[in-house]
């Protein structure tokens, strides 16, 4: 891997994480279009490193106080306040990641990484956040989360093992459909993806520098460059996303998934790119 490519792979990574669109996807569809080969699943879970650290910065208050109350919470029952909840809840959330991220791990790094599926669930997905936003009543803050909710938005999060469904744009779709409001919505995705994505990541290291024909192999300097990258982009990123969804639906987000992912079929039939 050039050290362009990892710059623009950075680049990529930190700017959709956090939109509804697929950082992952996005990532396999720019490095085949551009490089004519995956970049890796490895690559993309070690960058993803580098948004995560944007989400423990940008939130790292309300990451304290949770922290801090969940603790205080177990040995005083008096003090189990909503911080305390919302502590169990993104622990009880990540464990259907982590399970069937760990028994499809193959599968993932290999299969789920077809561009013709890539393609499909984007444009299939965008249906399901077109529905969230039309049916969702958007009436509960989150203050009324409950462990349902933290539940269902973390088996929502499941989805987005396959590149192309977006794990905010899953997340945020269940706390439509759940009736909570669209902040409410998008500010629990970015907690909840803070474990699974950062164990992710983590796990990932070693296999990032060995690839083992899976993707392109990037150096030592290169991956720290371009999670460093993933981190700058992914924190104006988030400030940006928050602002935009207090005053605009995920609509804007559908119309842009369904082009992509009919351009993407249409240079797969036209033999231009391949999907594998």
């Amino acid at each position: 891997m050039s050290w362009a490519q990892s710059i623009v792979l950075g680049a990529v990574q930190g700017l959709t994480e956090f939109l509804p669109v697929s950082s992952s996807g996005h990532l396999r569809i720019v490095s085949e279009i551009w490089f004519g080969q995956d970049a890796g699943a490895s690559f993309t879970a070690v960058t993803q490193l580098g948004t995560e650290a944007a989400v423990l910065v940008f939130f790292a208050r309300d990451i304290v106080r949770i922290i801090t109350a969940w603790f205080r919470g177990l040995f005083d029952a008096a003090k189990r306040d909503l911080d305390y909840r919302m502590g169990w809840y993104v622990i009880i959330a990540t464990i259907p990641i982590g399970v069937l991220g760990f028994l499809f791990k193959d599968q993932i790094r290999t299969g789920a990484r077809n561009l013709w599926l890539v393609a499909a669930m984007l444009i299939f997905f965008s249906l399901v956040i077109a529905a969230a936003e039309h049916f969702g009543r958007k009436e509960r803050p989150i203050e009324k989360l409950t462990t349902r909710d933290g539940l269902v938005m973390g088996f929502a999060q499941c989805l987005a093992l396959i590149p192309g469904v977006s794990r905010s744009g899953a997340t945020a779709s269940a706390g439509l459909f759940l009736g909570l409001k669209r902040e409410a919505a998008v500010r629990f995705s970015f907690l909840l993806a803070i474990p699974a994505v950062t164990a992710s990541g983590l796990f990932s290291l070693p296999d990032a520098f060995n690839p083992s024909g899976d993707g392109m192999e990037a150096p030592g300097p290169q991956l720290l460059v371009a999670t460093a990258i993933a981190f700058v982009v992914g924190y104006a990123a988030i400030a940006w996303l928050l602002k935009f969804v207090a005053n605009h639906s995920l609509y804007w987000f559908v119309g842009y998934r369904v082009i992509l992912g009919v351009v993407v079929m249409a240079l797969l039939a036209g033999g231009v790119i391949s999907a594998t």
